[in-house]
């Protein structure tokens, strides 16, 4: 599995109140989720972000509330992965449960801007900063995981039989 995008990035501790508000919390609609993806941490994301793109972000991306309504307003967004320094624990499982890949990797966060391009292999874990001619090395997803990932969640692996 590979991605190839233009980077948005964020900083340390976006939590879930930011990557979609609790005022549209009453909906599980991917596509209006992904409407009001970052609007309240960056205006213009809805209107720049293309499928494909990638957010970079710092430390504890993913903390605050255990909505799954975050990562899947992400996804729906059309960005192909999340890379950050840390996780929050919920957020890190919850994006892996629907299908967004997310890979841990501080170097990779503290040499990329808004703006770089990267290309992710996530089964060997590479990271190339096509901007900078960087590379990095995150840990590869484990089998199970690219299952979940290939299947496009864990419901629809389960769903496969698997």
């Amino acid at each position: 599995m590979k991605a190839k995008g233009r980077v948005f990035r964020y900083q340390d501790n976006v939590d879930t109140d930011v990557i979609i508000p609790a005022r549209y919390l009453n909906t599980f609609d991917p596509e209006e989720l992904a409407a009001h993806c970052l609007e309240d941490l960056d205006p213009e994301f809805r209107k720049k972000v293309q499928a494909g793109d990638i957010i970079v972000a710092g430390k504890n991306f993913g903390c605050g509330s255990s909505r799954e309504h975050a990562p899947l307003a992400i996804k729906a967004a059309g960005v192909s992965c999340v890379i950050a320094a840390t996780f929050a624990r919920i957020f890190y499982r919850n994006a892996i449960n629907i299908g967004l890949p997310i890979l841990e990797c501080p170097e990779a966060v503290q040499w990329t801007e808004t703006g770089d391009e990267l290309e992710v292999d996530f089964d060997q874990g590479r990271i190339v900063n096509l901007t900078k001619n960087k590379a990095f090395q995150a840990e590869p997803f484990p089998e199970f995981m690219k299952e979940i990932m290939a299947a496009d969640g864990l419901i629809n692996r389960v769903k496969a039989g698997r």
